[in-house]
C-alpha cells in the first residue's frame, strides 16, 4: 500500500521511566531511522532518576511530553498518542530501541487494511549483546484476520511493545488506554483489542532489540508464583476489554477463552503450583488445568514436536509430586534454573525445530 516515497508520516512514541541509563540508545535509535518523515515523542513518567536531564538534551529534536505525576504505561502511550501526528504510531519502551530500516520496512511492508504491524526483535542484554529472538523464530506469528482466534481464545502470536506500530485512525477507536487497568501492559490491550479494527500484518525480520534486564517488570526470576498472578490478572482485564469492544461492533467473545489459550493456562498452572494458597481462581486444580493445557497446546500453530512437548511438560507439572512440579516448571520458565543436560537437549530442539 505504501512505498518509502510517499511521505507518510510516522510518529515513535518513547515511554520511560527511570530508564536514564538506557534512554539515549532509544532516542538515538529513533532519530536515526532511514526514513525522514518521522516525529519522536519522549514520554517521561514522572522519574525519580536523571531522565528528564537526558531528555531535554535533545533540544527540538524531539517533542518532550514531562508528565508531573507517575500514571504507569497506559498513561505514558496516552500522553504521548496524544501529543502525536504520525499516520503510523510505534510505541518504543525507553530500555528498548530500533534498528535503521525499521520505519522504512514497516512503511514498505504495510497494506491496505492493516490494523497492526507486528516484528521480531533481537533480545538483548544490559549491554546490548544479542542473547536470543522474540518471538523464537519457531513459532509463528499469526497474520490476517486474526479476530476468531481472538474471540476463541482470548489470544493470538504477537510481540512486545516496541515490536508493533498501529494505524493511526485504529488508536483513534480503542484509546485511550484504560489507565488504572493497565499501569502495566499497556501494550497488551493495544495488541488485544486493534486486530478487531482490521488485519495484523507480520514482519518476520528483527527490526529492533528487546532488552531483558533486571528491572523490567516482566522479570521475575526468583519469583514464578508473583510474575504468574500479575500476569493472570492482566489477562483477565485484556479479556474483559476484548469483550467490550467486541460486543460494541457486534461481536461475542467465548466466556471460557482464556480455557483454550496455552499462555494462560501455563500461568494458572505456575500460580497454583508455586503458591496455592494466593492462586487467583479458587475453582482451579493443578490437574484440570495440566489436561487443560495439554489440550490447547496441541491446538497450537506450531511444529508437531513443539505441540507435543508442550503437552507434556502441561501433564507432568499436572501429576508430578509438588516439589518436582515446581522444579520442571522452573526449568521452563527461568532459563538461568535449568541443568546444564536440559540446556543443550534445549537447543538441540530448537536447532531441530528451525
Amino acid at each position: 500500500m505504501y512505498s518509502i516515497d510517499d511521505h507518510v508520516p510516522v510518529s515513535i512514541v518513547i515511554a520511560n521511566y527511570n530508564y536514564a541509563h538506557f534512554l539515549p540508545r532509544s532516542i538515538e535509535s529513533a532519530l536515526e531511522q532511514n526514513y525522514d518523515h518521522i516525529e519522536v515523542i519522549v514520554v517521561d513518567d514522572a522519574s525519580s532518576d536523571a531522565s528528564v536531564e537526558v531528555i531535554s538534551s535533545y533540544g527540538p529534536r524531539i517533542k518532550a511530553c514531562l508528565r508531573e505525576a507517575n500514571g504507569g504505561h497506559a498513561a505514558a502511550f496516552n500522553t504521548g498518542f496524544a501529543a502525536s501526528h504520525g499516520e503510523i504510531v510505534l510505541f518504543l519502551d525507553a530500555d528498548d530501541y530500533l534498528y535503521p530500516n525499521a520505519v522504512s520496512e514497516v512503511i514498505e511492508a504495510w497494506e491496505e487494511n492493516t490494523a497492526q504491524m507486528q516484528f521480531r526483535l533481537h533480545i538483548v542484554d544490559e549491554n546490548m549483546h544479542v542473547k536470543d529472538v522474540y518471538p523464537p523464530a519457531e513459532l509463528p506469528f499469526d497474520s490476517g484476520d486474526v479476530t476468531s482466534k481472538l474471540l476463541q481464545k482470548g489470544r493470538y502470536q504477537t510481540t512486545v511493545t516496541s515490536g508493533l506500530a498501529f494505524r493511526r485512525s485504529v488508536l483513534d477507536t480503542v484509546m485511550p488506554v484504560p489507565e488504572q487497568e493497565f499501569r502495566q501492559g499497556g501494550d497488551g490491550y493495544l495488541a488485544t483489542v486493534a486486530p478487531l479494527h482490521g488485519d495484523v500484518t507480520s514482519v518476520e525480520e528483527c527490526l529492533g532489540a528487546y532488552r531483558i534486564h533486571g528491572g523490567n517488570h516482566s522479570v521475575f526470576a526468583e519469583k514464578l508464583g508473583q510474575r504468574a498472578r500479575w500476569r493472570i490478572e492482566h489477562d483477565f482485564r485484556r479479556l474483559e476489554a476484548l469483550s467490550d469492544q467486541a460486543s460494541e461492533i457486534g461481536l461475542e467473545m467465548r466466556d471460557d477463552a482464556g480455557l483454550h489459550d496455552p499462555v494462560h493456562l501455563e500461568e494458572r498452572l505456575a500460580s497454583i503450583c508455586m503458591d496455592e494458597a494466593q492462586h487467583p481462581v479458587a475453582s482451579d486444580s493443578r490437574l484440570s488445568l495440566a489436561k487443560a493445557g495439554a489440550v490447547a497446546s496441541l491446538e497450537m500453530n506450531a511444529s508437531r514436536r513443539r505441540r507435543a512437548m508442550l503437552a507434556a511438560w502441561f501433564l507432568s507439572v499436572g501429576i508430578l509430586p509438588r516439589n518436582m512440579a515446581k522444579a520442571v516448571l522452573s526449568w521452563k520458565l527461568v532459563a538461568s534454573s535449568r541443568p546444564q543436560f536440559l540446556l543443550r537437549i534445549s537447543k538441540r530442539i530448537r536447532h531441530a525445530m528451525g
